[in-house]
């Protein structure tokens, strides 16, 4: 199991041989990761393909937080869909940032985001599992 960002999928290429399942994060624009978020997200897509292409069992990540907008999402989702030619063997999980308690008399966000997500590809909505038991 190999949990990862999708960043370079270059690099991910030469691990493909030594993993059989893969936990990929997509970043949202709002987390900051780089300056230029549709080039990463070009390389996220990139390493979905290439975790497709090469048969290993997968499924993205996206951390959303109240503010994340539906159509973020979305137009995330509908990349996903419309760029990999098996998007079938790819779940997405949203999952709600932590603490939770920051989504108290929100939970009709999380749902719309999940919906919306659910018009273009198989998504799951779960917790972040680790930050409920206070794992690293």
């Amino acid at each position: 199991m190999l949990e990862t960002n999708g960043s370079l999928p270059g690099e991910l290429v030469k691990l493909t041989e030594l993993v059989d399942c893969v936990s990929m994060d997509v970043k949202l624009p709002e987390h900051e990761a780089v300056s230029n978020w549709d080039d990463l997200l070009d390389q996220e897509i990139k390493s979905i393909k290439i975790l497709i292409e090469k048969g290993i069992n997968s499924y993205c990540k996206l951390v959303v937080q109240p503010s994340t907008t539906t159509e973020t999402v979305a137009f995330i989702a509908s990349r996903i869909k419309d760029e990999i030619p098996d998007n079938h063997k790819i779940s997405l999980v949203v999952q709600p940032a932590s603490p939770l308690d920051m989504w108290a008399g929100k939970t009709h966000k999380l749902l719309e985001i999940s919906e919306k997500a659910g018009e273009h590809l198989d998504v799951l909505t779960i917790p972040q599992v680790h930050k409920l038991l206070n794992l690293r």
